[in-house]
Order: C-alpha cells, then structure tokens, then sequence
C-alpha cells in the first residue's frame, strides 16, 4: 500500500491525520487553526449547496491561500451539491424565504435549518476519511466546528446526533475503527472558538485579524459581499467579539457601534422576553419618551398602548394607566423573586412584557422598553 511520506511542517513528528468541513465561516476556521496548531495535517472540504451566503466560499480559499504563504500546506476540496440541495426547504438555499433576523435562539431561526444538512456533510466527510486512512495507512479525526450556541436551533450539531450517526457509520463500513469524530468545541461556545483561536494564531505566528477578516458569518450579506449585522449568526459572532474587547475586522453594511448595538439590543430582547427577564431600570428607550404614536410588541407588533396612556411615573420603566381595548393582554400570577405580582404577556405571541401594579390612583402597567416598538402619527 503506497503511504504519503510525513509533510516537512511536522518537524519529525509522527503525523495525525484530519479531515474537516470548512465553511468559511468563524467556527470552522477557528477549528482548523486548532487543528494546525495541535500538529495535524488537514484536509477540508468546503461545501457548495445553493446557500444564498455562497460568499463563505471565497473566503475558505482566501484563507487556504493565506495560510499556504505562512507555510501551513493544507488540502481544501470544495463538494458541490448544489443541485441535490436545491429541493431542500430553507431560508438559507430558498429566494421565496427572507433569512430572519434577531438572536440566534429565537423560534423563527428555525427557518435557517437546511434539513440533513450536516448528515449529509458528515456522509460525504466520513467517506473521505475511509479513503484518506487506507490511502495513507493513518488513523484520521473528522472535525467539525459545532458548539453548544447551535444545539437549541439546530439539532444536527447536538452531541447525541454524532454519537448515534457514528455508530451508524461504522456499522455501515470496513475500516470504521480507524476512523473517529472530533467535536472540540460541542461544550463552548463562540466566545469559546475565538479564544482558542488567538492562542493557535499565537502557536502558528498568523495574524489572527487577517484570518478573521477572510471569514463571513452572515446569512444574508449583501451584493458587496459586507454582513448584515442582523442574522442570528452575525448577531452571536458580534457578540463573541464584544466579549474579547475587540472589533471583528470584517466589513459590515453600518459602523461597527451600531451592529454592536443591534446585538446587544436582540440579546436584550431576548432575555426579557423569552427568558422573563428585566431591562436596567431607566436604561431604556421608551423611559422618557412621550411622542404621539402607537406602541407595539416589539416580537409580533400587536397593537399594545397609545401615547395618550403613557405617563411618567419615576419608576425607571415606561408606565400606562391602561392598554388599547383590542390588546387583550393576558395576565399571570407570578411569584418569582419572592413576590407576589402579576406579570403581562402579549396576547398574540406570548412573549413577557412586565408587570402591572395596583396603585391608589388605578393601575400601572411597567413596561420593559425593549419590548416595545414604537409608531409616530
């Protein structure tokens, strides 16, 4: 059997073999920086699929080029299964579905699931593993980027779903026990990838901006090829950046400060709204606002207050003395905290609004700002 003799960048050390997907994005890239550091030769497919984000693409090569000029050699495959995948249903591959926007756990990012998706990645992985261990008599790890901040949306990234297609493969194949899944990151998180990769960066002497601004996270950037800023995905990638202190280095359509604002506004929103949570008293936008208009659900826009029930009660919320005939909002006791209060949901999409008080001059309602959006006569 012919064997690949060990590649020069291994300095005499005995080669570890891996195969991975590179998507182009910050988790895959992240992990074959790891993976150079921690001495592995790599190669990396890169997958074609009809995503509307084909942009991913450019920068894997980008990257791969890169790293090549450093002297990190590393094969890059790109597999293209944009016909199979085109009869998929998702707003990632489908014109006829908006990619959402808002925080990576929300209900309606459900819509960015390509079905099988990483089933069918991990096939067409695994069989190029085989290959790559009986070509080069090796034992290979198949890699991949998936991490925890995936696991509520996506149920193919959960660590139960390689462990059961793992056993289905090796059951499927001759030369199975050769063949291993390495999943790094299933517990962390992108925080978790960004930190690993400034220490492989720091291992492998790259340049850890240069890296990071040949990758896109965005699922609906724009012709120019600049991140919106507003998908789930860019929304978790800024704020693993944020939790460094530092600016990501790619190009977005509006200043940094404002895509950091956006993700910390959608993180906000959710916490509150989905996890019962409470805005910082006289921290929102709506505390000291008293235009004419309407105010809406910020999650549904159902009709809630207008501006004429709006009054400024000191509390550090935005208060009303009552809500728009139509609003129906349903009302729960809530004894958490240790208290005894009545919390507000939205009638239409459930969502937690805040409390409402009885007082000697009639209800308040406290509002939680983030919850609301507003619209001027």
């Amino acid at each position: 059997m012919e064997t690949i003799p060990p590649d020069p960048q291994m300095d005499g050390c005995v080669m570890i073999r891996a195969v991975m997907a590179l998507s182009g994005g910050m988790d895959s890239t992240g992990l074959l920086l790891r993976l150079l550091a921690d001495g592995y030769k790599v190669s990396c497919i890169s997958y074609e699929y009809g995503q509307k984000h084909r942009i991913e693409l450019e920068r894997a090569k980008a990257n791969i080029e890169y790293l090549e000029g450093e002297g990190h050699r590393v094969e890059h495959k790109i597999a293209d299964l944009s016909s199979a995948m085109s009869l998929f249903h998702s707003a990632l591959t489908s014109d006829d579905i908006e990619v959402p926007e808002g925080y990576y756990e929300e209900e309606q990012m459900k819509i960015t699931v390509v079905p099988n998706r990483n089933a069918i990645f991990a096939s067409i992985l695994y069989g190029y593993a085989l290959s790559v261990s009986h070509r080069e008599d090796c034992d290979v790890d198949i890699a991949m980027g998936v991490h925890s901040g995936d696991h509520a949306i996506y149920p193919d990234c959960r660590p139960e779903f390689y462990s059961a297609i793992a056993g289905a493969f090796a059951l499927g194949n001759w030369g199975s026990d050769r063949v291993s899944f390495h999943l790094p990151y299933i517990d962390g998180d992108k925080e978790t990838i960004l930190r690993d990769a400034l220490e492989s960066c720091s291992v492998l002497n790259l340049d850890f901006e240069r890296i990071f601004e040949n990758t896109i996270s965005s699922y609906n950037p724009d012709s120019e090829g600049r991140a919106s800023g507003t998908s789930g995905a860019d929304i978790e990638r800024i704020l693993a950046f944020h939790a460094l202190g530092r600016e990501d280095p790619i190009e977005y359509t509006k200043p940094w400060k404002d895509v950091l604002q956006g993700a910390l506004n959608s993180q906000l929103r959710f916490h509150v709204m989905k996890q019962n949570g409470t805005e910082q008293a006289f921290s929102g936008e709506f505390d000291k606002h008293f235009e004419d208009g309407v105010y809406r659900c910020a999650d549904c826009s159902k009709q809630l207050f207008e501006s004429d029930m709006k009054y400024d009660s000191g509390c550090g919320w935005p208060s009303f003395n009552r809500e728009i005939s139509d609003a129906k909002i349903r009302r729960i006791e809530d004894h958490s905290h240790g208290m005894i209060r009545v919390e507000l949901r939205c009638s239409k999409c459930d969502s937690h609004l805040g409390h409402v008080f009885s007082e000697s001059k009639g209800e308040r309602y406290c509002i939680n700002s983030i919850c609301l959006e507003f619209t001027g006569e």
